[in-house]
């Protein structure tokens, strides 16, 4: 039977993000996020419960993670959940559980620390598209869209519609 392991979460990065290179050079940036959940009791008092969750990022999204995202900022992160057991030294069983991000979707605008609609809000981006910065020497402001293209601008030709008996169905 097949299993199915898909995490989803938004929270808040707790810390700076840490980026380290293994020995054959592939970038792997851990952070954890804060996750906030509110309810009423019986009593009608407000809770509230945090929820502090590891992220481990690797590859060009770990680069990406650790230049753009400080403490603070709220970001989506989608992976899946690995459990790993180890022993320690004293012989004590340790688990650790963490999210291993396929996507991270930076949420709030930079240096806000909430939300916003900072690169990629709502996108479903990845940290890769979400935050590609314009070419150098571009007149494009960073996260912004370019120009739609105008009278200077060619814009493609359109394709042709079909005659009606060659419609596929």
């Amino acid at each position: 039977m097949a299993g199915l392991n898909r995490v989803i979460l938004i929270g808040n990065l707790t810390d700076d993000p840490e980026l380290r290179y293994t020995q054959a050079g592939t970038a792997r940036t851990r952070f954890a996020i804060a996750i906030n959940r509110r309810w009423r009791d019986r009593e009608g008092n407000l809770q509230e419960e945090t929820t502090f969750v590891p992220i481990v990022v690797w590859g060009q999204q770990a680069e990406n993670c650790a230049n753009y995202l400080e403490k603070g900022r709220l970001v989506a992160v989608e992976g899946r959940l690995r459990i790993d057991s180890f022993e320690t030294e004293e012989g004590e069983r340790r688990k650790v559980v963490e999210v291993v991000a396929d996507t991270v979707q930076f949420l709030g605008a930079p240096g806000s620390g909430t939300g916003g609609t900072g690169a990629g809000a709502g996108t479903g981006a990845s940290a890769d598209e979400a935050v590609s910065a314009p070419a150098p020497g571009s007149d494009v402001a960073a996260g912004s869209e370019p120009a739609p293209p105008g009278p200077s601008q060619p814009q493609p030709p359109a394709k042709p519609k079909p005659p009606e008996e060659e419609v596929p169905f």
